[in-house]
């Protein structure tokens, strides 16, 4: 039986890193979601206020727990594959032709 040598920081790191951009994800959302609504004139002033003020302190919050947690980088990686897992489902959803044409191709290499 082989023993699993597993790095508590860097577990702790990695997932810390993919909690924190999940949240960034929801904020950016929640953030559309408030320009939506402020164009559609269902937001008072009072209320864009108390929202501009929680989004604002939110992104503080995030910074100095990446900051303090040593994760800034390890976050930056989370979001830069999710972006790219994001790219191409998007990709492949515009553009099914390419995406046929691809399936074939690696099909083609599979059966060599």
């Amino acid at each position: 039986m082989t023993k699993l040598d597993i790095n508590v920081n860097d577990l702790k790191s990695g997932v810390l890193g993919l909690v924190v951009a999940l949240v960034e994800i929801i904020k950016e959302v929640l953030r559309l979601e408030a320009m939506r609504r402020m164009e559609g004139g269902s937001l008072t002033e009072e209320e864009l206020e108390r929202l501009g003020e929680a989004l604002m302190e939110l992104d503080a919050a995030i910074e100095k727990l990446k900051v303090e947690q040593g994760i800034v980088d390890s976050v930056k990686a989370v979001r830069d594959g999710l972006d790219s897992v994001v790219d191409d489902f998007l990709d492949t959803m515009l553009n099914p032709g390419r995406w046929t044409q691809q399936a074939h191709q690696e099909h083609s290499l599979g059966a060599e």
